[in-house]
């Protein structure tokens, strides 16, 4: 019996699950909660490294125990995912300076700005790397700890991402895979290297705080001995490189080869397909990374999905399914209202200064079902506005898999469905980051060990599958009124994009 772990920490927590590649089965799961530092400034997003590793050694204790003795000794590898762009900055001893400045930090729109002029503008930003640069990204954060903490930044010796950082307290390696270093806007996504130019804008010493970059199929290492005995394991489990939650998520939704596209819905919002090839926006809306297999995973983010139904659903003191059911009642369109949903500033479209806007509210609507149905359809035509530049690009959707918190809920698949204008499915296992770490793991153990040959799809097919009783189909009325309804919300968002920028100085 072949078993191996996936590891996916997000933003919320820790995830574990132990697929056994004999009968193609998660045979194991456990989770463990952490939290985001509280009472920091608007638009700043931190967490506690600490609090990761913490969670991570809790949730494999978890799972070994559910194994038993015996099991244990044959997990072969870990994978482990974990979400992007996070800065993680280290000293000379591998310690911690700070907190981490997380993915949806938003404090670093000034860093973007003067990145962008020393390179020549956003053209050749794009022309550099792939990418803009935008607050979520890594390098502009790296830039904040220099201009605004300068004394922690003279600490510097080590960047890491929360994987990375995962990852070395796993093995005690430095390292990062081409996936996730490709949201850093540190890389040339088409070379797969460094850029020397993006480096020198910030500091030429940052070059010597970068790991090597390695390709997604190699070993971060073995698990420490100490970890190994600890948790009951082999002295030979193999770490492997690992790598961005949605990377990871791809493999684990089997979006490893052209035609798949897969939509996450979770605390963000995201929607990406494989490439065998870069696929660079040359408006820079939509993000030109790499994937963790080995070709590249064009993708677009929303910063605001299930935050905002979650919001909503506290406001009214409803449960989930009370939530569903006063979506389901309220009709299509919410009776004329429109929500922004830029709770955190926004990434696709890139408004980071905006704010949450509801429009449109009269006697008839002003109800708590309209406006939660507003919310609902609020954030899913937030990411459709990134789907329809993703067809632009040539990349288009003939179904969709769905994942995330909000993949469970009936009636806002439908809705997915009717904005999105085609078919969408959610999946079997939907713990799709952690069973794409523990499937990345089965291939870089195999390629470790002799078949130079695995492919990823060797160890996909027969795990991943769609769960077909969770099928929805476009409804065409209702797709006619969401199209004219994306129109307005994207009227909306370029209209008040100015008032976003006065409102935010007065917050």
């Amino acid at each position: 019996m072949s078993l191996f772990i996936g590891i996916d920490s997000g933003t919320q927590s820790v995830k574990a699950v132990v697929l056994d590649l004999v009968t193609r089965k998660v045979i194991a799961e456990a989770r463990a909660p952490h939290r985001m530092i509280e009472g920091l400034r608007v638009g700043h997003m931190e967490q506690h490294p600490h609090e990761w590793t913490e969670a991570l050694d809790f949730v494999l204790g978890a799972v070994a125990a559910q194994l038993g003795a015996d099991a244990a000794k044959r997990v072969r590898g870990i994978g482990v995912s974990g979400q992007q762009h996070g800065f993680v900055a280290l000293d000379v001893n591998g310690d911690v300076i700070r907190p981490a400045k997380l993915w949806c930090d938003t404090s670093t729109a000034t860093e973007c700005a003067i990145l962008t002029k020393k390179l020549g503008g956003p053209k050749a930003a794009i022309r550099l790397t792939g990418n803009l640069i935008l607050p979520g990204f890594t390098a502009p954060k790296v830039l904040w700890l220099k201009r605004h903490e300068p004394e922690n930044y003279k600490l510097l010796r080590q960047v890491l991402l929360p994987h990375d950082y995962l990852n070395y307290f796993l093995t005690g390696n430095y390292s990062m895979e081409f996936g996730d270093a490709s949201g850093t806007a540190l890389m040339d996504v088409r070379t797969r290297t460094w850029s020397k130019k993006m480096i020198n804008a910030i500091d030429p010493k940052l070059a010597g705080y970068l790991p090597k970059l390695s390709a997604s199929h190699e070993a971060a290492g073995l698990l420490r001995p100490e970890l190994a005995a600890k948790y009951g394991f082999a002295s030979d489990v193999v770490v492997s490189a690992g790598g961005g939650d949605n990377m990871m998520g791809a493999i684990g939704t089997g979006n490893v080869v052209p035609g798949v596209v897969t939509a996450s819905f979770g605390t963000s919002g995201t929607i990406y397909a494989h490439a065998a090839k870069p696929v660079i926006d040359p408006q820079g809306e939509i993000a030109a990374f790499c994937s963790s297999t080995g070709g590249w995973l064009p993708l677009l983010c929303t910063m605001n999905v299930t935050t905002l139904t979650e919001q909503v659903r506290a406001l009214f003191g409803q449960d989930h399914a009370a939530l569903n059911a006063a979506v389901a009642a309220a009709p299509a369109g919410a009776g004329g209202l429109v929500l922004l949903p830029y709770l955190a500033g926004e990434r696709t479209p890139n408004v980071p200064a905006g704010s949450g806007v509801l429009l449109g509210l009269n006697a008839r609507n002003f109800s708590s079902g309209h406006i939660a149905r507003a919310a609902m359809e609020g954030v899913t035509l937030g990411m459709n506005y990134g789907l329809r530049r993703l067809a632009e690009l040539g990349v288009k959707a003939k179904e969709i898999r769905v994942t995330g918190g909000g993949a469970k809920s009936a009636v806002w698949r439908q809705l997915m469905a009717d904005i999105f204008g085609v078919p969408v499915v959610a999946m079997v296992e939907d713990e799709g980051a952690a069973l794409g770490g523990a499937l990345q793991a089965a291939w870089c153990v195999a390629i470790r060990e002799g078949n130079k040959r695995a492919k990823l799809t060797d160890f996909t097919t027969g795990v991943v599958s769609l769960d077909e009783r969770t099928r929805c189909l476009p409804n065409k009325e209702n797709v006619a009124k969401y199209r004219a309804l994306q129109t307005v919300q994207d009227q909306l968002s370029l209209a008040l994009r100015g008032v976003f920028e006065a409102q935010r100085k007065l917050a």
